[in-house]
């Protein structure tokens, strides 16, 4: 296993340097492996790597892994939807929260983080396409909580995140990106502090790169698939 986790880490770098070439990048994106599902003795294996950020999706499984592996230099990030009864575990727990897509839930997580941990680093999800399952704020309800975050004081907004419709088009992924890429690059002009643009997983991560993308999340390619 240690051997395919090895693998799978050096072919999925290898694809985000040649994505880099291939658009004139100098700057490669962060990498932020998803841990969903997978044990901490994967996670443990990928840290010897060399990787060091962490994706959950689950609140519950992500707050065990993160007290497991506490003695660790690990940073976690929440990705997955967010109920507002659990923003408080989140609040303790993680270090980024890349999945905010309502005013509810952030200003929870400001109330919520503890004053001994440094402002928790917050993406906003933009919706992108239009299916319904799909978490992700309007463009009008973001740019709203934008204005509100100005005075959390727990919080440190950080850029945006997205999770377009699934496509095997490179052309129809980019039109999804650039439309963020759009957004991110107005908030710049005017949230100085902005500086993360994640979008791109393990099927788009090359478009996304194109498209300006500062951090990419990728689970099955790195880890295999999901037991269960």
């Amino acid at each position: 296993m240690t051997d395919d986790i090895g693998k799978n880490f050096l072919a999925v770098n290898k694809r985000i340097a040649q994505a880099c070439e291939a658009s004139g990048r100098e700057l490669w994106p962060q990498l932020l492996a998803v841990s969903k599902k997978h044990g901490t003795d994967k996670i443990k294996q990928l840290l010897q790597l060399g990787q060091q950020a962490f994706g959950e999706s689950y609140v519950q499984e992500g707050v065990q892994k993160v007290e497991a592996l506490k003695n660790l230099d690990i940073t976690w990030h929440f990705i997955g939807p967010i109920q507002s009864n659990k923003t408080k575990l989140i609040a303790e727990n993680f270090a980024w929260v890349q999945s905010v897509d309502r005013m509810k839930v952030l200003s929870r997580l400001n109330d919520q983080r503890p004053a001994k941990l440094p402002p928790l680093n917050v993406l906003l999800q933009l919706k992108v396409g239009d299916e319904s399952t799909k978490s992700g704020a309007s463009q009008e309800a973001l740019l709203a909580m934008v204005v509100a975050l100005r005075t959390m004081k727990n919080i440190h907004f950080r850029g945006l995140m997205c999770i377009p419709p699934p496509s095997v088009d490179s052309t129809v992924q980019k039109s999804y990106f650039s439309e963020v890429l759009a957004l991110y690059k107005q908030l710049q002009s005017t949230e100085p502090q902005v500086d993360t643009l994640s979008m791109g997983m393990s099927g788009d991560l090359e478009a996304a790169i194109q498209m300006g993308s500062t951090m990419v999340r990728v689970g099955t390619d790195l880890f295999g698939q999901r037991p269960g």
